[in-house]
């Protein structure tokens, strides 16, 4: 692989590969109840309908791919969706709307639709619902803008380090927002807490025993994203694993990464794309997992600036499935981030992304600067690469402290 630039020459990258990978074609059918095609599909009809919905743009990076040697890059750019400014717009309201949709039918039998709650027909019912959850930011302004579309209550918790603009821009929507002292994994415990000892619903993409369904159906709404992905590529019908040969997405607690594992596994089989699970060295916690054969905590001691994926604990469902769908598992050090951020600012397609976008992206050039580790992906000149810009300028300040 050629590059020269002095940023990626000595980048610190650590590589797992796992030798756990599935490798049966068929996917299994115990994980079919919680991430399947149905379920995606049934989320895209649903999504697709709301005010405000489009596909998010899917761009090639055609100068990075030449520059350093790879076939083609594709970067999903989630900056836009729904004017959230991340992926997670996909998710948190979609469960929102589940959670409402359930209460309603109990009480009346009926379904509402999320027509009837935005109009207001289930208003009483709606107000006397809380919706909870934990987030580092971009879950939780999803899940206070679905509260305030279908009407409900929502109380949202921030750690210590959440930056005061991202909890104005839920306070903004109406959320009752809780910043405690301790960190993102201690505000998750501390918001299903709360739930539980008050009777709100708990509304997380962090998965546990016994609480399965409504982080399966967050997963279920970031798969969106390949449904579209797939829509957006020329090929008809898609190739094995849509043309793709490798697929590095971003960790935290595993949501995001099962969700596209799931769904390129379903359809392709053994015909899926390399699959890369990517996180910061100081939040490492699937890294980790990988390493000792069963989903292990990490106890985060120093923050990652890619705030979205400082997570020490891993969600269960999200493990059931990069266990055994993951190829690799990759650690990238901060020291990447910023100056990705400035190549996507400042270069060809002027993509405007956020500290936790551009994980993908830094692992994937940094692997290509690194030829023992680009041989052991499988990076070469063929190689046609997707990677997931997950957020946009969630914190403006942030932003331009990073990008100038």
């Amino acid at each position: 692989m050629k590059k020269t630039n002095p940023v990626f020459a000595d980048a610190r990258i650590g590589h797992h590969a796992n030798r756990r990978r599935a490798a049966a074609a068929d996917y299994p059918e115990a994980l079919r109840r919680h991430f399947s095609l149905a379920a995606t599909a049934e989320a895209a009809g649903e999504i697709s309908a709301w005010p405000g919905y489009r596909p998010s743009a899917l761009t090639p990076l055609r100068g990075l791919a030449a520059e350093f040697g790879l076939g083609a890059i594709h970067y999903k750019d989630e900056s836009g969706r729904f004017g959230l400014g991340s992926f997670k717009a996909l998710g948190g309201a979609y469960a929102v709307l589940g959670v409402l949709q359930q209460q309603i039918q109990g009480h009346t039998g009926e379904r509402a639709s999320a027509r009837d709650l935005e109009g207001g027909r289930f208003s009483n019912l709606a107000a006397r619902t809380t919706v909870v959850t934990a987030t580092d930011g971009n879950h939780g302004r999803s899940v206070a803008w679905g509260a305030a579309r279908f009407g409900c209550g929502c109380r949202i918790y921030i750690h210590a380090k959440v930056s005061e603009r991202r909890a104005r821009a839920m306070s903004e929507l109406g959320a009752e927002v809780v910043r405690i002292r301790g960190n993102y994994d201690e505000s998750v415990r501390l918001a299903a807490a709360h739930a539980d000892a008050n009777g709100w619903h708990l509304v997380s993409d962090t998965s546990q025993p016994g609480y399965t369904d409504l982080p399966a159906r967050v997963m279920a709404g970031y798969s969106v994203m390949m449904e579209e992905i797939v829509a957006q590529l020329p090929s008809r019908p898609p190739r094995a694993g849509a043309g793709f040969t490798h697929v590095f997405v971003q960790g935290g607690v595993g949501g995001l990464a099962a969700s596209v594992a799931a769904y390129l596994w379903e359809k392709w089989g053994a015909g899926r794309p390399r699959f890369i699970v990517v996180e910061p060295q100081l939040a490492a916690c699937l890294f980790q997992s990988a390493r000792q054969g069963r989903a292990t905590e990490v106890r985060i001691t120093e923050e990652t600036v890619m705030a979205g994926l400082s997570c020490g604990e891993v969600s269960m469902l999200a493990w059931e499935v990069l266990s055994a769908a993951a190829d690799d598992f990759l650690t990238i050090a901060d020291d990447l981030v910023a100056p990705v951020m400035r190549m996507l600012a400042h270069g060809e397609a002027r993509v405007e992304a956020g500290e936790s976008a551009v994980a993908g992206l830094a692992a994937c050039l940094a692997a290509c600067a690194n030829p023992p580790l680009a041989a052991a992906l499988g990076l070469n000149q063929r190689s046609q690469v997707l990677v997931f810009g997950t957020e946009g300028a969630t914190d403006r300040d942030i932003y331009r402290a990073m990008v100038s």
